[in-house]
Parts: structure tokens; sequence; C-alpha cells
């Protein structure tokens, strides 16, 4: 049997293979003058190929890999299936997005053969068939989405392809099993304008990021400065403890412990002779020394009615003393025994000798 270079075939079967069958391969008329093998009684079926056979124009089986037999003159192979899984190139096609953009888009098809009697029998050029379908299911699919959804839901995109491919193709007996996009072509105006919003959202990230680094450090500035006064007052309260819990208690013991001696030795000097008199005079030049700082601080002045009666405000004073310590006085008498004391002239005499003598 003479071979011939096969022309273009649309049962999918590989330009290959069909020029090494050189002992049993004969021009046949098949769709588009297809090479196919001329039945010679014994046949080899390649792997991954289904051979249809008619005998006397009417379908009679399909032939499976390997040694087969069939009727030279009566049995035909009509039509020659690849098993294979098989890649188409989808044709660069125009289509137009929900905003109006109009896109170029190219794919590619994965396809396999599921039943050879359909693929036979179903459609007179499957190859273009399922071509045609996928250029118009991509157009419908991109008309329900805008530009941006189309970058961003490719495989969504691919996904729908497919399922509308298998529910037609059913009944050709093929298979869609993924479509791919191979590219996509925006026009150049679209282009730029993608360009200028690229750029203006890495600024604005740049901006936020920028003012968020801002803020964190002006927060992590605020904390650190809360917490340093936090210390700060730790530490001054733990010194404040420290020194009250030390020298100042030390101190105010002291203080209170001169006090209380003073106290003692003031009592006693009291006690004795002219005791009264010592009083009074003390309290006179306290009074005195009281005025001679008037108006040295401050300009307001609270000043009693008879400010210039020095008798009758150093007289109170023993007054509240002597009402003070009047119930110590009377436990003392009882207590202890009266002794004979010389009689001591009157406060009031005594304070107009020491202003006579003053004056």
């Amino acid at each position: 049997a003479s071979s011939q270079p096969p022309s273009r075939s649309f049962s999918f079967l590989q330009r290959s293979q069909q020029l090494k069958r050189s002992a049993w391969l004969a021009p046949a008329p098949h769709r588009l003058n297809s090479g196919l093998p001329v039945n010679i009684g014994v046949l080899f079926v390649p792997q991954q190929e289904a051979w249809v056979v008619e005998r006397m124009g009417k379908f009679h089986r399909i032939l499976e890999p390997g040694l087969n037999f069939l009727i030279p003159l009566l049995d035909r192979i009509r039509y020659v299936q690849s098993l294979k899984e098989i890649v188409i190139n989808v044709p660069e096609q125009s289509a137009v997005t929900l905003d109006n953009v109009t896109l170029q888009i190219d794919g590619v098809l994965y396809l396999r053969v599921m039943d050879p009697y359909k693929a036979s029998y179903g459609v007179e050029d499957p190859e273009y068939a399922v071509t045609q379908l996928a250029q118009t299911t991509m157009r419908s699919e991109l008309g329900k989405l805008s530009l941006d959804r189309v970058f961003r839901e490719r495989e969504s995109l691919n996904a729908n392809i497919v399922d509308a491919i298998n529910q037609a193709s059913d009944c050709w007996g093929i298979r869609c099993l993924r479509y791919e996009i191979k590219d996509i072509h925006v026009p150049p105006r679209v282009k730029e304008s993608m360009q200028m919003q690229v750029e203006a959202e890495r600024r604005k990230r740049a901006t936020v990021l920028e003012s968020e680094g801002t803020r964190e450090s002006a927060i992590n500035v605020a904390e650190g400065q809360k917490q340093a006064q936090i210390l700060a007052s730790e530490a001054e309260k733990a010194e404040q403890i420290n020194k009250a819990a030390g020298r100042e208690a030390n101190a105010m013991l002291v203080k209170a412990r001169a006090k209380a001696e003073a106290i003692q030795l003031l009592a006693a000097a009291l006690a004795q002779q002219h005791g009264s008199a010592a009083a009074s005079l003390s309290v006179a030049e306290q009074y005195v020394n009281a005025f001679s700082k008037l108006a040295k601080d401050s300009n307001t002045l609270l000043l009693p009615a008879n400010t210039g009666d020095v008798t009758n405000m150093v007289a109170q004073a023993l007054g509240i003393y002597t009402t003070l310590t009047k119930p110590q006085a009377v436990k003392t008498q009882d207590e202890i025994p009266p002794a004979s004391e010389e009689p001591q002239p009157p406060a009031t005499e005594l304070l107009k000798a020491e202003q006579a003598g003053s004056s």
C-alpha cells in the first residue's frame, strides 16, 4: 500500500502518527480528504486510538488497540479518533466588559474524546465546533464582569467557560478538561489610566503607612513618658517615705522630746516664786515683738479694738492661763500640804512697776 502526506484531519489524529503508517495507510475519502488506514484484513490499532469501522456504509464496531481482523471490501475504516488529551489554541477575540471596555483575549482549550461514536457521528467538525463555542462563551462571560473583576476572577471565569462547553459538547462525545486564558490585551489609554491608578494606590499606601508609623511613634513616646512619670512619682514617694521613716522621724522625735523638756522646765519655773510675774513679762515681750512685725509681709491687718492697752491684753492672756491651770493647781493643793510662802504682790502692780521703770 502506498502512502501520501495526510491533509488537515478533524478526527484529532496526530500528523506524525499518520506518516509512520507506510505499510497500511492509503488515501481514502474522509472529511476534507483525510488519510485513513486501508482494510487489508489484519490490522494493528495503536494504543490510545479508536478506529470506527463501517460495514457496507453502516456503523459496525470500534476497533480496540491491538490485533483486529476485518473483512476486506465489506468493512471500511471510516474515522480514527485519538483518545489522548488534545490542546487547541483558541484564536484572539475581542470582547466588551460590563463597563464598556474592549479587550483582546486568547486562550488554550484542553479536550479529550470520551465517546468515539458520538465524536464521529455527532458533529461534523468537533474542533471547529468546540473552538467557536469557547469563543462565544468567553464573550458572554466577559460581558457580565467589569474590567477590575476580569483580572481578579480569572479562575472563576475559566471554570464557567468549562461548564458551558461541557453542557453543549456532551452530545458530541467530547469533554472539556480545562480552559486557560493565555493573554489579555487592554487598549493603550485604558492601560495608561490603570498605571495611574496603580501609582495613586501605591502613593496612598505609602502615605497611610507613614501616618501609621508616625502615630505608633507618638504613642510609644507618650507611653514612655507616662511610664517615666509613674516611675519618677513612685521613686519620689519611696524617697519621701524613707525620709519620713528615717531622718525626719528622728528629727520629729528629738523636737518632741526637746519641747517636752522645755514644757517641764517652764512648768517648774512657773511653780517657783514670782513665776507668774515672769510669765506676764514674757507675754508682754511677745506682744510687743508681734506689733513690731506688723505691715511687713502684707498690707492687710486685723487688729483688736484695744491695741494700745498692753496691760489689758496681758491680763487676758494670764486669765486664760489661770483658767487652764486651775484644775491642776487644785489637784496639786489636795495632794501636797500647803507651805509657808511669802506674800507676792499682785500681777497688776508688778506690770505697772515694770512699765514705770521702762519709761
